[in-house]
């Protein structure tokens, strides 16, 4: 039988962690039970009823948290030269294309993500091998292959994920950091709920939302309601 270490017990002394939550109430109890010394992401988890093997019921999608994800988010930009003072003015951290495509092919993927334009993925696409294992591949579909460079960069900055749902049905993404209030937890979380809710592919049948979580990166994870419709 596994062992059930000191904080576990300490949160479970502290809470039901069986019980059905609102949002605030949930983020509220996740703070309570966070113990790490440094400021933990907190993550939401939704399981899906749809099955990932069928193509028509992939969800894929972005989202603009209201507040952020509270993480620094390194953006490369593979540009070609004219539109590099308008990426480094946006904020990416770094810009080019040839010299970065080759360090990467040597390895190099320090960065969390990479904006491109249309007309150079025919070079940037043979980073797949490096790239797509990582997550790191860009795509139209989240928003990171645009004409409109800049615009895609500083929603990054300013809180844009993207997420994409596992071979085992569910969608997993950051809604922030412990320090934040649960007010701004709550509301960056109904984000991405609302944003799947849209996504809904036509072919799913059933309960569509399952079930919701809410943890930070050592905690347990606290139900949420799946009927939620606001922070």
């Amino acid at each position: 039988m596994a062992q059930v270490s000191k904080k576990r017990k300490e949160a479970l002394a502290k809470h039901d962690l069986t019980e059905v939550r609102s949002l605030v109430e949930a983020a509220k109890v996740v703070k309570d039970i966070t113990y790490t010394k440094f400021d933990a992401s907190v993550d939401i988890d939704v399981r899906l009823g749809v099955d990932p093997r069928k193509a028509d019921q992939m969800v894929r999608g972005v989202a603009t948290l209201p507040h952020g994800t509270g993480k620094t988010v390194r953006v490369l930009a593979l540009v070609t030269a004219d539109k590099e003072a308008e990426a480094t003015a946006a904020g990416a951290d770094y810009v080019g294309l040839d010299d970065y495509i080759s360090k990467i092919e040597k390895g190099w993927t320090d960065i969390d993500v990479i904006i491109t334009m249309p007309s150079v993925m025919a070079k940037v696409g043979r980073l797949g091998r490096v790239l797509g294992p990582r997550g790191l591949m860009p795509n139209p579909k989240s928003g990171t292959v645009t004409t409109d460079v800049a615009k895609a960069v500083q929603e990054v900055k300013a809180g844009k994920i993207d997420f994409k749902v596992d071979k085992t049905g569910i969608i997993h993404c950051s809604v922030g950091k412990v320090s934040f209030d649960e007010q701004k937890l709550a509301e960056n979380a109904i984000e991405v709920i609302q944003t799947l809710q849209r996504l809904k592919p036509s072919s799913a049948k059933g309960t569509y939302i399952k079930s919701i979580t809410l943890s930070s990166t050592m905690s347990p994870a606290v139900p949420v309601d799946t009927q939620v419709t606001s922070a």
